[in-house]
């Protein structure tokens, strides 16, 4: 089911008021855009004002990291029923990311709760960095029940107040833990299609065979899993209605494993390049030199003028494509519980390429 219509049949109720922070971000901007479709009065909060256009949702401008402006910021989604929970501040130490992103959330909470607002449902988003995708090899398929780690993880004690504000306050919630998501949002750095697409480009543009610019082995030697962002905002749909998803988490993918040796044949085969052997690179250290290339690109196709520094963060992409060990979850409890649907990662990531193509947030693909 891919039409934008709740997913397994979930009924659609014309009293929810949904608000989605973080709505400027790859999740936030496609849950916000999905409800907006289906018609349900929606509203998503985010420090920035969102880049590309708004339609059928209105935009709060508010600082969560502080709670008096959150209270004063969340004053017109006083009558919120589903909140949905992307916001996320990045920090290079793991510790250090706790406290901030502690705060946005329980900011919200206590925000909506002073309000009084009827609130019914949270989604609360995460990732495989609960399995400790991000420290080295891990146990796969991970599993929901999979222990915890050690290692400070903000995941944890966020899940852990929303589930005692969950008890206390008498709503339901869900977490969901997509891994690797991929969908349309401008002006977010770390959006894992915005980085293949703009290097696939760059090489287009320059005239040279397509390499894979990580490490050999994990071109052809790991398993990898992606999330396509619409995919995942009919999941949070989903859980916000159905009895199955409450208090649970659960992992969400587009239900297919792939390796990256797959995914540049397609790709360079899509955008009518030789593939060319894999040339490890530090695209942190590479890319930043070919902002004038993405000047002339602008002008060259007609591109929306986006900021090179806001275009991809490249120590995102490097960690991405280098990485040399399986990331693959099991969804086998997210489809017993109703939610099955599913995409082939290679035929959406270039299907998205073509709508960045569509949008000029990039040129258009063409062979």
């Amino acid at each position: 089911m891919t039409d934008g219509t709740p997913a397994s049949g979930t009924p659609t109720d014309s009293s929810d008021v949904v608000l989605v922070v973080g709505a400027g971000g790859v999740v936030g901007r496609s849950v916000v855009e999905h409800f907006a479709r289906r018609g349900v009065r929606t509203r998503g909060a985010s420090r920035r004002a969102p880049q590309g256009p708004v339609s059928g949702w209105d935009h709060l401008p508010v600082d969560l990291s502080d709670t008096e402006a959150a209270v004063d910021g969340l004053r017109p989604a006083a009558d919120t029923t589903r909140l949905a929970f992307a916001a996320y501040v990045e920090h290079a130490d793991l510790a250090e990311q706790i406290a901030p992103n502690v705060a946005l959330l329980e900011n919200t909470l206590d925000a909506l709760d002073r309000l009084g607002a009827p609130l019914r449902h949270v989604t609360l988003y995460q990732g495989m960095k609960y399995y400790g995708a991000h420290l080295g090899r891990f146990r796969t398929p991970a599993k929901e029940d999979d222990p915890r780690l050690m290692v400070p993880n903000f995941y944890y004690d966020q899940e852990d107040l929303l589930r005692e504000r969950a008890a206390s306050r008498g709503f339901a919630m869900t977490v969901l833990r997509p891994e690797a998501v991929i969908g349309y949002a401008q002006g977010t750095p770390m959006n894992l299609l915005m980085a293949i697409g703009t290097y696939v480009s760059m090489t287009k543009e320059l005239g040279l065979p397509l390499r894979f610019p990580g490490a050999r082995t994990t071109y052809d030697g790991i398993f990898y899993q992606m999330t396509d962002a619409e995919l995942l905002a009919r999941a949070t749909d989903w859980a916000g209605t159905a009895p199955a998803a409450a208090g649970q988490a659960f992992n969400v993918t587009n239900g297919d494993v792939v390796r990256w040796s797959h995914l540049f044949e397609r790709l360079a085969d899509h955008h009518g390049l030789d593939l060319a052997e894999p040339q490890s690179m530090e695209l942190a250290q590479v890319m930043p030199s070919r902002e004038d290339l993405w000047q002339r690109m602008v002008e060259r196709h007609g591109l929306v003028a986006t900021p090179y520094a806001d275009l991809v963060d490249w120590r995102f992409a490097d960690m991405i494509l280098n990485s040399t060990w399986d990331n693959v979850s099991s969804l086998i409890k997210i489809r017993q519980a109703g939610f099955a649907e599913c995409h082939d990662s290679a035929d959406r990531l270039v299907e998205l390429l073509d709508d960045l193509g569509r949008r000029r947030i990039l040129p258009v693909p063409a062979r």
